[in-house]
């Protein structure tokens, strides 16, 4: 095990299987810390609202959102996706490579394997994402219908917002709670960074179009 472990195209799954327990270490150590290591997580990979009907609806914010659903984002938080990912994708590596040392005698290229485990990686979050999200408790007590959303003043937190290529945005609900969506400019021109404040003026689907905050005195 460990010669199938360390084989050089093999490196790349042990890794992913390896940061797969980093991953669970951190958490540990974040709830044992109070929180404060999960909110540090929590601001490179955020948890996404999760109380959003996990049916997947009708989404016209393009391919990038599209994927954005079939990983469930939105419905799981995001550390368990990741570690769901690097499970599949390493285990699936090293059975391949096994299967392979059986067979032939010697270990696959990494090029061979590699798309293969990413396939059953995807696969395995996607289908793990939505059985989770179907019976995952809500984290919130006061249901919130996302509809409610349009005309409230949401943040960019990660990545930068273009027409059909929408980012994450958090807003807090009337109970003050904080969800994630996500979120694309409303003009075709527009562009939004990290931090920018924006007012919801529609929701499409699975995702919510916004101009730029226009007036400071508006928040969240």
């Amino acid at each position: 095990m460990i010669e199938l472990l360390t084989a050089g195209p093999n490196w790349v799954f042990a890794g992913a299987l390896g940061l797969m327990a980093f991953v669970g270490v951190i958490e540990v150590l974040g709830v044992l810390a109070g929180g404060g290591l999960s909110d540090w997580l929590d601001s490179l990979l955020p948890e996404l609202d999760v109380d959003g009907d996990i049916s997947a609806p009708e989404l016209s914010g393009g391919f990038g959102a599209q994927v954005l659903d079939f990983l469930c984002l939105g419905r799981v938080p995001v550390l368990v996706l990741l570690v769901i990912f690097l499970a599949g994708f390493g285990l699936a590596g090293l059975v391949v490579q096994t299967i392979a040392l059986e067979l032939v005698g010697f270990v696959l290229t990494g090029w061979l394997v590699v798309p293969i485990a990413l396939v059953v990686g995807l696969g395995t979050t996607n289908v793990l994402g939505r059985g989770l999200a179907r019976v995952m408790p809500k984290q919130e007590t006061d249901a919130v219908s996302d509809s409610t959303f349009v005309g409230r003043i949401a943040v960019i937190t990660l990545g930068t917002a273009r027409p059909q290529a929408p980012a994450e945005a958090k807003l807090r609900d009337e109970h003050g709670h904080t969800h994630y969506i996500m979120v694309e400019p409303d003009r075709p021109e527009a562009q939004f960074e990290q931090g920018t404040e924006v007012l919801l003026v529609a929701q499409r689907g699975a995702v919510f179009t916004a101009i730029v905050n226009p007036s400071p005195v508006l928040t969240d």
